[in-house]
């Protein structure tokens, strides 16, 4: 695998490109690697290979798809560690981490080469002599699968595992600040052996690229993870002529901690609910709510454990230990997380956490856990994404709801109690796609993902999945 380089991928061919950027470490700041920088040429005759691959591809069987994607999983399997290992020098995930998000990725191809032998159609009952009513699946089309940097391997993976097995045709795109990995997985289906055309990748400047593709007449489906800005900006896009989007969009989650949970665990998944990838994520617990009788002692116990994480470069030499925390994609995200720590103290929050001290090199930011924050401050209205958080306290059930869904997103929710009938009946009423009931970390590949509101449209993953890529026909029959 050349990791190093993140060629484009055009009708079985790779591509260097006619210009380059660079790929940057943010734990150090070196360049490990170079991007292909294409244009709307490239997008286009992307596209057009899809197109020409669609029509066989479509009429592929299920078990071809199947042992396919198979291939895929196990081939992925073989180069995890190689794969992990540049994902954590350009995102500056920790090396763990970046071995769970390979996991995670051979887990979706995995599940979808079972799932598209599962896949069909149906035979209604009649209610006149003579007539079958039955209804069919067949795939969309070409479909754009759009990913950003936070988890490029893991988020391609879970879109184009369930395009291939719908039967679509492929094209990528990745974020330019962390695409070799992304790219590397995109070997890992050529090598697997999907035809030439049926998976595409180009890289590039994100609207032009974007906008090329969708409109793009063989393009019918795209699916794009990211900020709810852009994807309002892609669902207007799409509506021009009728694709079908499918958006996994920003985040606000509420992390709600009731005065009989176990205080401990709570605190504990706290700190994996907020902090993991850095706390770059769009399911992250991004607001602790917590109980009055309990939030003083919550707000310290957590706070200490903030302090006491190691920080560090994120994939470090065999000598080094693997810190509790990496860096932040970039100096950019770090400056924003620390604008809205800085605002809501301006506001009258008070800071838990102690430390400030981070390396010099790279775009490190200290954890910050800040109490007694206004309920109007963008540390607690807006997705932080980032090693921040504040906690405000409620007094009632009642209020903890109205709290944790006064918000335009709904995309996770967590939910800290012992209580199973509360636990039961106030997920229910929480306004999110995704909720973790004393677990901060709730996906799995076998489970849909998406959210409410202002946080998407549609689910990934799951036996919804590849429905989104799918088109229903009926058919109405006198034999």
């Amino acid at each position: 695998m050349n990791l190093k380089e993140a060629r484009h991928l055009i009708n079985g061919e790779w591509h260097a490109g006619d210009s380059t950027k660079d790929v940057t470490d943010p734990g150090n700041e070196t360049v490990v690697g170079q991007v292909a920088w294409g244009s709307r040429d490239d997008a286009v005759r992307a596209a057009d290979a899809a197109a020409s691959a669609f029509a066989s591809w479509s009429e592929s069987t299920v078990r071809t798809r199947s042992d396919l994607l198979r291939n895929a999983s196990e081939l992925l399997a073989e180069r995890k560690d190689e794969v992990a290992g540049v994902l954590a020098l350009e995102a500056g995930k920790r090396l763990p981490e970046a071995q769970g998000e390979v996991q995670f990725s051979i887990e979706y191809f995995r599940w979808f080469a079972e799932e598209v032998r599962r896949s069909g159609g149906s035979v209604s009952p009649s209610e006149a002599p003579g007539r079958r009513h039955l209804t069919s699946r067949r795939p969309i089309g070409v479909a754009l699968s759009l990913t950003p940097w936070n988890f490029p391997v893991s988020i391609q993976a879970r879109k184009l595992a369930a395009m291939l097995a719908a039967g679509c045709s492929v094209v990528g795109r990745v974020s330019e600040k962390a695409p070799l990995a992304a790219t590397g997985l995109f070997e890992v289906l050529v090598d697997a052996g999907f035809p030439a055309g049926v998976v595409n990748l180009v890289h590039g400047p994100s609207r032009e690229i974007t906008a090329a593709l969708i409109e793009h007449p063989a393009v019918r489906a795209v699916s794009f993870t990211g900020s709810t800005g852009v994807g309002r900006q892609i669902m207007a896009q799409a509506s021009n002529r009728v694709v079908r989007p499918l958006l996994e969009l920003g985040g606000n989650a509420p992390f709600v901690v009731f005065e009989d949970a176990d205080l401990e665990a709570a605190v504990e998944g706290a700190v994996i609910g907020r902090l993991r990838n850095t706390g770059q994520s769009c399911v992250a617990a991004n607001r602790f709510l917590v109980q009055e009788s309990i939030a003083d002692e919550f707000a310290t116990r957590l706070g200490h454990r903030f302090d006491e994480m190691s920080i560090g470069h994120g994939a470090p030499g065999e000598s080094s230990p693997v810190p509790d925390l990496g860096p932040m994609i970039d100096r950019e995200r770090v400056s924003s997380v620390q604008m809205l720590i800085d605002d809501a103290l301006e506001r009258g929050a008070e800071l838990v956490t102690q430390r400030t001290g981070v390396p010099d090199k790279g775009a490190f930011l200290a954890p910050a856990l800040l109490r007694n924050v206004p309920a109007d401050a963008p540390l607690v209205q807006e997705e932080v994404f980032g090693p921040a958080a504040g906690v405000v306290t409620f007094k009632d059930e009642a209020e903890a709801l109205a709290m944790a869904n006064a918000t335009e997103m709904g995309l996770a929710a967590y939910l800290w109690t012992e209580n199973p009938r509360r636990s039961w009946n106030f997920a229910e009423k929480l306004e999110a796609g995704i909720v973790g009931i004393n677990d901060p970390v709730p996906s799995v590949a076998f489970a849909p993902m998406g959210g409410m509101k202002q946080s998407g449209l549609g689910r990934e993953g799951g036996e919804l999945g590849m429905e989104e890529f799918e088109e229903v026909q009926y058919i109405a029959w006198r034999p």
